[in-house]
């Protein structure tokens, strides 16, 4: 039974730096992985930590370090895929040392398990916010299509293929999502699209398929769907997705960063 978790938008700055002068994001990334690692045994095993884009507020070599420094003491082995904010190169040496990262091209792979595979796609256009799937991303996809002959299938890139009502984000959206949507459309089997970007938890059907956002660790888009809402952060607190194989299909799970009361015994209460 694969078990995947999902963190997305960690924006780790320069060390000592808040992120838009009000965001701790390191410290947020930290307390990330303590709380991944303090629940392990509660919800492991844990297969693979997937990272859904910026990672870093400004793709410097300097960010990367300390996003690579706070994730060593994670108990689960992570790939990543790049945001807007994430610059393509700069990731590339940074990973330079796994096997999972492409020496050139898109960041794309895929990882396969006893009952599920995870594909990792690159949308991100330098230097512009909105995102695009390109064709040798999209080849990394139907490779695994082509094999995989209906097994289920996570598919994480960074930004979403559909409308929120956060309309200073909905503008930054995956352009022109035609081409993955045909795609999924057609597979025989279970797929699960998460993306972040939008550093909230939203869930929708696209092209017959669960599509889901995962909150942001350190802070959230502000969630306001009036037309002249400017592009704005609330500091919510933090979360993450577990995505697991139940009875053959995949489930999720919304699970908060950090450590709250409990567990308390239901006592009183009439069990079958």
């Amino acid at each position: 039974m694969t078990k995947i978790l999902q963190i997305s938008d960690t924006h780790v700055v320069g060390a000592g730096e808040l992120a838009y002068g009000v965001v701790d994001t390191a410290a947020a990334l930290a307390e990330t992985v303590a709380t991944i690692n303090r629940r392990l045994p509660e919800i492991g095993p844990v297969d693979m930590v997937i990272v859904t884009g910026d990672l870093t507020e400004h793709g410097t070599a300097e960010e990367y370090d300390l996003f690579r420094t706070i994730m060593m003491p994670l108990e689960v082995p992570y790939r990543v895929v790049p945001g807007n904010h994430d610059r393509r190169e700069a990731m590339r040496h940074a990973f330079a040392g796994e096997d999972w990262m492409p020496q050139d091209g898109p960041v794309a792979w895929s990882a396969d398990f006893d009952d599920l595979t995870v594909v990792g796609l690159d949308s991100l256009r330098e230097g512009r916010a909105a995102g695009f799937i390109e064709a040798p991303s999209l080849a990394v996809l139907d490779a695994c299509l082509a094999r995989l002959g209906g097994k289920p299938l996570i598919i994480a890139f960074h930004h979403p293929p559909f409308e929120t009502g956060v309309m200073a984000m909905d503008r930054q959206n995956l352009l022109d999502p035609a081409p993955l949507l045909a795609r999924i459309e057609a597979y025989p089997g279970d797929i699960a699209l998460v993306c972040g970007h939008v550093h909230r938890s939203v869930t929708t059907l696209i092209g017959g398929r669960l599509c889901q956002i995962a909150p942001g660790t350190s802070h959230a888009v502000t969630l306001d769907q009036r037309e002249n809402a400017g592009n704005s952060l609330t500091q919510e607190p933090g979360g993450m997705m577990l995505h697991e194989m139940r009875d053959g299909r995949i489930v999720s799970h919304l699970i908060p960063v950090g450590a709250y009361a409990g567990p308390s015994p239901f006592t009183g209460v009439a069990s079958d």
